[in-house]
Parts: structure tokens; C-alpha cells; sequence
């Protein structure tokens, strides 16, 4: 008998898939504990709508990844921080501050764990930056530190 499952199944299978198993497991176990469906017309139709909708989910934040690539790429981020005498900031610039900045410069909303720096940065000056937008897509950038009045 062939059936959806709604959880993941040890020895079955994962939550989404059809898959093919004996009558008398899917009869007396897996569709009264509500872990399957029967794969009938209507559910069938179901699980090929939620498979196409999770496709085009993927395909558009591809692109909006893409777009934000391009428009991130090569740019520069300019952010100012205050320093001791020696030019050494008070405290550090993290991943956190460079995601507020570019939010502010370019509107770009990028989350600061996908912003990755070699280390804070803890003095004034230029740092090559790349941010992992979405899987084979990176924009790398330039994080500028300069004095705050």
C-alpha cells in the first residue's frame, strides 16, 4: 500500500515522502497513529502541490539571493567607531554593527551570522568582508572603520 507520511518514520522514511509499504503496517499503525495518509488522488495532489510551492519558495529567494550579490558585490561599507590615541578601538566591530550598516547604506536586510569577518575588527581601516547570501552565492565587500566625531 502506498502512503504519505506526515513525521519521519525510523526504517520507513521522511516527513513528505510517498513511499510503498505492507498493508497491514499501514492499516494497523501508521494511519491510526496519524504518522501517514493514504495515497489517494486527493492526497497525492497535495503532496505534488506542496512539492511545486517548495520549489518555487527556493527559486525566488535564489534570485532575491542573486540580486543582493550584485547589488553588495564590490561595495564599499563605511562604518565609525570611537578609538583610544593609538587608533585602537574601544571594544571591536562585529558582524553584528556591519549587518546594521549595510541594512542602513544599501537597505539590504542581511542576517550578521551569514556576514563572515576573518576577526572583529579592532583598529581603523579597510577589511575585505563576504557575505554567504544563500548556498554558491557570496558577495564579498569592504568594511571601512573611520573615527567618529
Amino acid at each position: 500500500m502506498k502512503v504519505i507520511l506526515k513525521v519521519d518514520v525510523k526504517g520507513s522514511g521522511k516527513a513528505g515522502q510517498l513511499v510503498n509499504v505492507s498493508d497491514g503496517y499501514a492499516k494497523n499503525y501508521l494511519i491510526p497513529r496519524g504518522l501517514a495518509v493514504e495515497a489517494n488522488n486527493k492526497a497525492l495532489n497535495e503532496l505534488h502541490n506542496k512539492e511545486q510551492s517548495e520549489k518555487y519558495r527556493k527559486e525566488v529567494e535564489k534570485a532575491n539571493a542573486q540580486q543582493a550579490a550584485e547589488k553588495l558585490s564590490g561595495k564599499t561599507v563605511r562604518i565609525y567607531a570611537k578609538a583610544g590615541a593609538n587608533g585602537k578601538l574601544f571594544g571591536s566591530v562585529t558582524s553584528k554593527e556591519v549587518a546594521q550598516a549595510i541594512k542602513e547604506q544599501f537597505s539590504l536586510d542581511i542576517d550578521k551570522r551569514k556576514i563572515v569577518l576573518q576577526d572583529d575588527i579592532k583598529t581603523y581601516g579597510a577589511v575585505q568582508a563576504e557575505a554567504k547570501l544563500y548556498s554558491g552565492i557570496t558577495a564579498k565587500f569592504h568594511v571601512i572603520v573611520g573615527a567618529a566625531d
